[in-house]
């Protein structure tokens, strides 16, 4: 991640409007996990997106059911991590950018 992702993502993150925000995954895409690239994947009519493995832990809770704030609480309990906030936002504003997410 640059470093102007990263100072974009801690501002976002400390919006209260994007912690409250709840993402799902784009509607030209879908989220899979493809055991024969062995990650998560977005799926699109053109083609096939590969996931890390941290753009896959996000994404798989972006099933508009909870807002971002939880999906970071979530990701810190899961990974007993702390402050990933700004990483996560950062994430997801490149991730809106490329529609791979949208949220209100």
């Amino acid at each position: 991640m640059t470093a102007a992702a990263a100072i974009g993502g801690a501002a976002l993150a400390d919006d209260p409007a994007w912690a409250a925000a709840v993402p799902r995954i784009g509607r030209s895409f879908r989220f899979q996990w493809e055991s024969a690239q062995n990650c998560h994947v977005l799926l699109y009519p053109e083609g096939m997106v590969r996931l890390n493995q941290s753009a896959g832990e996000i994404l798989k809770r972006c099933d508009g059911q909870q807002p971002w704030s939880a999906i970071v609480t979530d990701l810190e309990a899961a990974f007993s991590a702390t402050g990933l906030a700004g990483d996560v936002a950062a994430f997801a504003a490149m991730a809106r950018q490329q529609r791979w997410v949208e949220w209100a």
